[in-house]
């Protein structure tokens, strides 16, 4: 007699609830320490080692201009990798965009100076070329991150496994800062200058290595699959989200928009202003010893701290800023993210308006707006990993949150830090403008999320365009 047993056909393979904390988590802090070691470059030292020929102020507006150029070609990435990302699958395009970015960082930590005779015009074109390229990378990084996680959620935690990605950005910014602080605090002013700025680009490489070893390891996240699964994957997923989610495109652009230029402000403008001479004395003294002409009609008055100093309150702020990344995540969970996203943003317009007081209270006021203003990032910025994905089916997922988180770093963040050094200046070192100019960011993100509804209840397995 002869019997048959059944045979239950083995679960399809699933990423492990560690192993998709780790792989957003890694990614988009290497993708962030490679953004930030640039935008602490711009404001410390690529002013006097790639424009050479301008007044301070003139190539300090030159090194955040080229800052800007990978805001320009984050876009672009959003288009190239979300494109691959809604055809192939998420966990392939994420590794592209981590050896788009990675490469390209390891590259500008080669390159020669336009101190460099023969390398004046090619020095800076070609640092404008590796920053275009690490804005591509980051184009298509953050939404692939995102959904790496929310894809992978079980369900009623899609806004808490969605700050994992987001926790990156802190993380990112306090490796490269703490580099930065151990360098400066390690060598003389000539060393850093002539060559210890190169380490924290050169030693990309070994974070990348690190990023891609993990993500090698993923599968395919469920949602993805289903779309393979069914024959609904989009051909042309820029002509689908633009046929079928142009509306969420646009709100999801400004949805971030506040955010943004909280950000850039707190970090490279804050920079800038906090370590530039408080007065004209001082600016002058520094300038004759380093036997560079003193101009005063160009002198813009700051903070005067040093470099060092500010550093380290930046990364006391930043603290802040991944803490309350993931309180937010619950609180999305919990009270909805339009909710939420609405109570922070009127928060981000009231802190707009008390710039001014703030700075003007010497270090416990510098040091207030820094962590009020960094609470306020991560409270808004932890939801976005959710907010964004969520408006968008999933056959287009990846291209459309892509575009809308990028379209936004153009409208917010290419321009802040250059737009908050301008309205510094016109002000004659007062911070008034700047706060009105974040406050004003404010009240359009108010606009979207009041134009927009609650996501946090929608199916996002069977969602397709």
């Amino acid at each position: 007699m002869s019997s048959t047993a059944s045979v239950t056909p083995p679960a399809a393979p699933a990423n492990t609830r560690g192993r998709v904390i780790l792989a957003s988590l890694i990614g988009t802090s290497i993708e962030f320490y490679d953004f930030y070691v640039y935008a602490t470059a711009a404001v410390l030292v690529f002013p006097a080692l790639f424009f050479t020929n301008e007044d301070p102020t003139t190539a300090l507006l030159a090194s955040f201009a080229v800052f800007g150029v990978a805001f320009i070609a984050r876009p672009v990435g959003s288009i190239l990798f979300g494109h691959f990302g809604d055809r192939i699958g998420r966990k392939g395009t994420l590794v592209g965009s981590l050896l788009t970015m990675g490469i390209a960082t390891v590259l500008i930590g080669c390159l020669p100076t336009a101190q460099v005779p023969g390398w004046e015009f090619w020095a800076p074109f070609l640092l404008v070329v590796m920053r275009f390229c690490q804005g591509l990378g980051l184009g298509g990084e953050w939404s692939g991150a995102a959904l790496l996680a929310t894809e992978n959620a079980p369900a009623g935690k899609r806004a808490i496994y969605g700050t994992f990605p987001q926790l990156g950005a802190p993380i990112g910014f306090i490796i490269a800062n703490l580099l930065f602080l151990a360098l400066n605090l390690s060598m003389s002013p000539e060393a850093f200058s002539a060559w210890g700025w190169r380490v924290p680009f050169l030693l990309s490489a070994i974070l990348v290595i690190v990023g891609l070893y993990v993500r090698l390891k993923l599968v395919e996240t469920p949602a993805f699959q289903k779309v393979v699964d069914t024959g609904e994957v989009a051909k042309l997923p820029l002509a689908r989200v633009f046929k079928t989610s142009w509306y969420q495109i646009i709100l999801g652009t400004f949805i971030m928009l506040a955010t943004y230029v909280l950000f850039y402000l707190m970090t490279a403008f804050t920079l800038t202003y906090g370590t530039t001479a408080a007065t004209e004395a001082t600016a002058r003294a520094a300038a004759e010893k380093t036997g560079k002409a003193f101009d005063p009609s160009t002198f813009v008055p700051g903070l005067g701290y040093t470099r060092n100093e500010f550093l380290i309150m930046l990364i006391v702020g930043v603290v802040f800023f991944g803490v309350f990344t993931l309180v937010a995540g619950p609180l999305a969970e919990r009270y909805g993210r339009r909710k939420t996203l609405i109570w922070v943003t009127l928060g981000i317009i009231v802190f707009g308006l008390l710039f001014v007081p703030l700075f003007g209270g010497g270090f416990v006021g510098t040091m207030a707006l820094l962590i009020v203003g960094f609470t306020l990032m991560g409270l808004t910025f932890g939801p976005m990993g959710a907010e964004l994905p969520e408006l968008f089916p999933t056959n287009v997922r990846y291209t459309g949150s892509a575009i809308s988180y990028n379209l936004s770093s153009v409208l917010g963040a290419a321009v802040a830090p250059t737009i908050a050094v301008w309205l510094w200046t016109v002000a004659h070192g007062s911070t008034l403008w700047v706060g009105i100019y974040l406050s004003g960011a404010g009240v359009l993100t108010l606009i979207a999320l009041f134009l927009s509804k609650e996501t946090k209840d929608i199916d996002f397995n069977e969602n397709v365009s």
